[in-house]
């Protein structure tokens, strides 16, 4: 558990809520909200909280509503919720927990089992977030590793193709590479990967960038139009190349195809950004290549 978690308690009563923020003062940032929308609202912004405290009994929309609502969207289905509620029927504790809630305290609450409770799933929370930093994220960049890329990549495909909407996919590959590493050893290798890899996270909600594996990359952005997806990758090429590591020059190619008809999955739409790569290689590399 660490003081950096984030809480929010959820109930329309002011003096509640101010009760609750007092059992776990010193265990977390606190944050709080008098509805449902207000709790939706806060919930789906950056940073978002390690756990909500959620009121059953709320006017114009209830707990249970509220948490149906989490559950069901993505962007906060994974935040874990504790109902607080004066319902002391099992049928109540049974429905709270079957729509995805992983506690219940019940009114009148004691302040040692509040933060008891919030202590525990505050530390479960956090092994979480680390377990999904190993199975998501590359170790040496901190980028999404090939295995998030692959399940991530199927899903803005599925919808790209549902909506009619671009996406676009970059391969990216670090020219001459192995001459780096012979000649300067792994660890100036690594660091080098490590800034290239920052530089290529494009600060952009619907980008993803992932490291693929050794000195590959590949970007998945959507939502734009040609022109705009274009000098996307063009400023990829000019801020590697502006890279100095150890005084070593270091260039990309990339490879960059758009989603069309052909390409009935991801890996086709991958295959045609991998032989856009190539070609952008063979053509004297620090240089884009579109697919056809």
């Amino acid at each position: 558990m660490s003081n950096e978690q984030k809480v929010l308690i959820v109930d329309d009563s002011p003096s509640i809520l101010k009760m609750l923020a007092s059992c776990i003062k010193g265990l977390c940032n606190i944050n709080t909200a008098h509805s449902g929308q207000a709790c939706l609202q806060i919930a789906a912004q950056f940073p978002q909280p390690d756990l909500i405290l959620l009121d059953v009994s709320m006017p114009e929309m209830d707990g249970y509503e509220v948490c149906k609502a989490l559950k069901s969207d993505p962007v906060t289905a994974s935040i874990p919720v504790i109902f607080v509620t004066g319902l002391q029927g099992e049928k109540d504790e049974e429905k709270g927990l079957m729509i995805g809630a992983v506690d219940y305290i019940t009114k009148p609450f004691r302040p040692a089992i509040v933060a008891a409770r919030v202590s525990t799933h505050l530390t479960i929370k956090l092994q979480q977030d680390k377990l999904n930093q190993l199975a998501f994220y590359d170790q040496l960049t901190g980028l999404y590793n090939r295995h998030y890329l692959m399940d991530v990549a199927k899903q803005k495909m599925q919808a790209a193709q549902q909506q009619q909407h671009p996406l676009w996919v970059l391969m990216v590959d670090v020219d001459h590479f192995k001459s780096i590493n012979d000649n300067h050893g792994h660890s100036v290798g690594d660091l080098v990967l490590q800034q290239v890899g920052e530089a290529l996270a494009i600060d952009d909600e619907t980008a993803v960038t992932a490291r693929s594996g050794g000195e590959e990359f590949v970007i998945l952005f959507d939502q734009c139009d040609d022109e705009e997806a274009f000098n996307k990758a063009i400023l990829l090429l000019d801020a590697i190349e502006s890279l100095d590591p150890h005084k070593i020059n270091v260039t990309i190619s990339i490879g960059m195809a758009k989603i069309s008809e052909q390409d009935k999955d991801f890996d086709s739409l991958l295959k045609r950004a991998d032989i856009a790569l190539y070609k952008a290689k063979e053509n004297g590399r620090n240089r884009l290549e579109l697919a056809f």
